[in-house]
């Protein structure tokens, strides 16, 4: 199991963290990034699972 097969998991999972981040910030805009992010990650990870 190296990370090498697993590469595409890493791409939405670090937008899935950036948007986390992003969140936790209390201020409005990075609050909706965050949540657009986490969305946009969230999508893309189950794209690639299936």
């Amino acid at each position: 199991m190296a990370l090498r097969d697993h590469i595409e998991e890493l791409e939405p999972t670090t937008l899935i963290l950036v948007g986390f981040v992003l969140f936790v910030f209390p201020e409005p805009a990075t609050s909706t990034l965050g949540v657009g992010l986490m969305l946009l990650g969230g999508a893309w990870w189950l794209w690639a699972w299936r």
